[in-house]
């Protein structure tokens, strides 16, 4: 019964929410809801995704000091793989300004205690073997291109990426391949993470309802795709420190963009907590320093 639970959510039958098709205008106004969610909770946003860029960094000091240079570029691509669940606390911020309650930064940490959270780590568990799909599916193409020997310096590497044949299979093939598992990323969890915050469906109702997101708005959602990708490059110049930026707003535009293609329940789950009047967290600084706020 738990595992249907997880699979199908909690009722006799697997629900079924209606889609909606969207346009380009749909995409720029849930881009701009986004900001100003970030604008009216930034720094709730930024206690939240400070740790993004800080464990990109970790990994890129890893890849140097391990001789896995060639594995760096798909790391970096495959953390911004598991976006949609980094991005989980960023969804529930905006979920329940959306409901007229407090943006405090403790609330991002309700998704825990949701009754979806079997379903939300299903998901979460699908796109981490995604991207260690995608790291073996780099490395063998790297050897297929250079060989098991790890290139003797940085500089090296770069040089022979950009300067030899083998180098260009890499870079084509690679950035080939990688867009492939971008798209199937995209298609399955475009909707799915904030569709089981906002209601218990279940993990394989959640990724359905992603897939048939996608075809029923196969353009706008290209678009919708191609315009993360971008922005997340930015973001990660200089040092990965950008995302503490770009990240929250399209983590925050992300739940808008749902509410726009997929049909609301007409009986919401009653599950949003409020929090005592006048309280502040740690978290919630430097708002907490300003006693006109409480």
């Amino acid at each position: 019964m738990a595992h249907s639970n997880i699979l199908l959510g909690a009722g006799v039958t697997p629900a079924q929410p209606s889609i909606r098709r969207v346009g380009f205008v749909d995409l720029k106004d849930a881009f701009a809801r986004g900001v100003d969610d970030f604008i009216a909770m930034p720094t709730h946003a930024m206690f939240l995704c400070v740790i993004y860029p800080i464990i990109g960094l970790a990994l890129a000091r890893l890849a140097f000091g391990y001789s896995i240079v060639p594995l760096l570029y798909p790391l970096a691509s495959g953390f911004v793989l598991v976006g949609p669940l980094a991005a989980l606390g960023l969804y529930e911020l905006s979920r329940r300004r959306e409901a007229g309650l407090d943006g405090s930064a403790t609330h991002a940490f309700d998704v825990l205690r949701s009754s979806s959270i079997g379903a939300i780590a299903a998901l979460g568990i699908l796109l981490l073997l995604i991207v260690a799909v995608w790291l073996a599916v780099a490395n063998a193409i790297y050897v297929a291109d250079f060989g098991y020997a790890p290139p003797p310096s940085f500089g090296r590497f770069i040089h022979d990426v950009l300067t030899t044949q083998a180098g260009w299979n890499l870079v084509i093939v690679g950035n080939a391949v990688g867009f492939c598992f971008a798209v199937v990323v995209l298609t399955v969890s475009v909707v799915s993470f904030p569709l089981l915050l906002d209601r218990d469906v279940g993990a394989a109702v959640a990724l359905l309802t992603s897939i048939r997101v996608v075809l029923q708005n196969p353009l706008v959602m290209a678009v919708w795709g191609l315009s993360v990708a971008v922005l997340l490059a930015l973001g990660s110049l200089p040092f990965f420190l950008g995302l503490t930026v770009v990240l929250p707003v399209l983590g925050h535009a992300t739940w808008h963009l749902y509410r726009k293609v997929v049909e609301p329940e007409t009986s919401p789950r009653p599950d949003l907590r409020k929090s005592p009047p006048n309280r502040h967290s740690a978290a919630d600084f430097p708002v907490n320093l300003f006693p006109w706020t409480r």
